[in-house]
């Protein structure tokens, strides 16, 4: 049961055992509420205003007990989520999200690719928002001057950021993206390591996809052939993708998807790369969508 709370609420161990606690602590303090209430103001099971206080109590009092529970177990934003869902659904708050004192935001979120290489993921991506009224690819950032990726944007005419390794690595690049309105990063064969800065300013709003079922073969160095060679090596039966969202740490944030291909008697670390290609094109654009709209709110 936990492995499978693990999975749909896309958290790591540690998370699932604070949020259910904020659940446990909730249900009890709702219980001891709503027993306080109908003592304070006699009331018992018998009477139908019992029923619907009690009604009441679930329905608005949990709601609110469980975002101040979230709090002291830094699981606010995961509350939160879900509770704009259900504001929703009584139609306490519009489909377009809104920030504290800020206009609501237009549904177009606008997405930056992070690319090294020669940019097949970042064609496929492209492709699959061209028309999307949604998600628009509004930037190309690339650290490798003369790069196939480049090349792509400039056929695309998507406007691109070719980024230097010292800036990169002093203020991540953070005012070039505010001012292109970036909401989420993209990376699709970037090599470099992301910068903390970066990571707190997009905190799960960053997307990797990794060739390999992580947390194998992942880490500083796993990239590209590298890995194949290395999954042959091993002697694997199976190998596949891993999209995750990007931590502090080379491959190593929360899992979002993984997918499994088999590993063939006869393969070479270029077939094996060719079906983890296809997978890697086959859902790479779909879970980007889909995180997009479900985080945003606006599936």
């Amino acid at each position: 049961m936990f492995d499978r709370l693990q999975k749909k609420w896309k958290v790591k161990k540690t998370q699932l055992l604070l949020i259910l606690c904020v659940f446990a602590i909730t249900g009890t303090a709702t219980a001891w509420m709503m027993r306080q209430i109908t003592t304070w103001i006699h009331l018992d099971a018998s009477s139908p205003w019992f029923w619907i206080l009690k009604i009441g109590v679930l329905i608005f009092g949990y709601q609110v007990l469980i975002l101040l529970f979230s709090l002291p177990f830094g699981q606010f934003p995961f509350f939160w989520k879900y509770e704009k869902k259900i504001l929703r659904r009584f139609g306490f708050m519009s489909r377009q999200n809104t920030e504290t004192g800020k206009e609501a935001k237009t549904s177009m979120q606008k997405i930056a690719i992070f690319a090294s290489g020669t940019g097949t993921n970042a064609q496929k991506i492209i492709d699959h928002f061209r028309n999307s009224s949604r998600i628009k690819v509004a930037l190309i950032a690339c650290n490798k001057p003369g790069a196939g990726v480049l090349t792509i944007a400039e056929k695309e005419n998507i406007p691109t950021l070719l980024i230097q390794k010292e800036k990169f690595f002093h203020d991540g690049y953070l005012n070039e993206l505010k001012e292109k309105e970036i909401s989420f990063i993209i990376l699709a064969g970037f090599l470099w390591k992301i910068p903390a800065q970066l990571i707190r300013a997009y905190r799960h709003r960053i997307i990797n996809i990794h060739p390999a079922l992580l947390p194998k073969y992942g880490g500083k160095g796993f990239y590209g052939q590298r890995v194949h060679e290395s999954v042959l090596t091993a002697g694997e039966v199976k190998s596949g993708i891993t999209i995750h969202y990007v931590d502090e740490h080379y491959d190593n944030g929360d899992i979002i998807l993984q997918v499994t291909c088999p590993v063939l008697e006869n393969d070479t670390s270029e077939s094996l790369a060719t079906r983890i290609h296809a997978l890697e094109h086959l859902h790479y654009p779909r879970v980007i969508e889909r995180l997009i709209l479900e985080q945003d709110g606006l599936t």
